[in-house]
């Protein structure tokens, strides 16, 4: 692990250890009724990383330290590192998925994705979003890749074109392979299209991405293993 991220997580975890902290979490918990039950920050993480309710309630409880995060108030810091440590584990995940495609050195990696995650909870439209914690995710890693994407393109450009002929960003051609993927899959197996992106290509586990999306494990399997026949089914019949 680097050095960076590791060191990141622990701050954050003293943070949240303070005195100042858990005087924002009591004030939190007294207006959010999704967090009034919880004790401290530690059974708080404990409920959304590991514990036994369900993706629905924690999906709700992940609205409410949103909502906090974006309110400017006082206690928003807080909401913020406890959004932050709640997705730690799917943070993890981008982040060694993203140094596996050396979109970076592990410590810029490191660095960029808790600033992203900061910037995309605190920017994150809940009026269009149903899965928190899916969605954040996503986004973040997908950001990565585009990111790295547009800096391969100009680097390429700046070797072997006239610069005066290297388009902006917004002239640069999209990729649509992923696009494509989709709508094939979509075709195919219908709403388990991502799942099986996620899984297949993306390389996440099955129990990473049914974090992701709030379901159980066991449930995430059995659809992965229905959408993977639908995919082997519709391949026979092009033989």
């Amino acid at each position: 692990m680097s050095i960076a991220w590791h060191e990141i997580r622990d701050h954050l975890m003293l943070l949240s250890s303070t005195l100042s902290f858990q005087r924002n979490f009591e004030a939190l918990r007294c207006i959010n009724e999704p967090l009034a039950h919880f004790a401290d920050p530690a059974a708080l993480l404990d409920t959304l990383q590991v514990g036994s309710r369900g993706p629905d309630e924690k999906n709700r409880i992940l609205v409410a330290l949103v909502r906090a995060a974006q309110s400017g108030d006082e206690a928003a810091d807080c909401a913020l590192t406890l959004m932050l440590l709640a997705l730690w584990p799917g943070l993890d995940a981008v982040r060694r998925r993203s140094t596996w495609r050396k979109i970076g050195t592990g410590d810029e990696v490191a660095s960029e994705i808790p600033a992203r995650a900061s910037e995309a909870i605190r920017c994150l439209d809940l009026q269009r979003v149903n899965w928190i914690a899916a969605t954040i995710l996503r986004n973040i890693e997908r950001d990565l890749i585009r990111t790295r994407q547009r800096e391969d393109r100009h680097q390429n450009q700046l070797t072997d074109a006239d610069p005066d002929e290297i388009p902006s960003d917004g002239e640069a051609p999209a990729n649509a392979s992923p696009a494509l993927l989709h709508r094939d899959l979509v075709r195919i197996v219908g709403k388990d299209s991502d799942l099986v992106i996620r899984v297949a290509v993306d390389g996440f586990s099955q129990a990473e991405v049914a974090t992701e999306l709030g379901l159980s494990e066991a449930a995430t399997r059995k659809r992965y293993q229905r959408a993977t026949q639908r995919l082997r089914d519709a391949l026979q019949e092009f033989r």
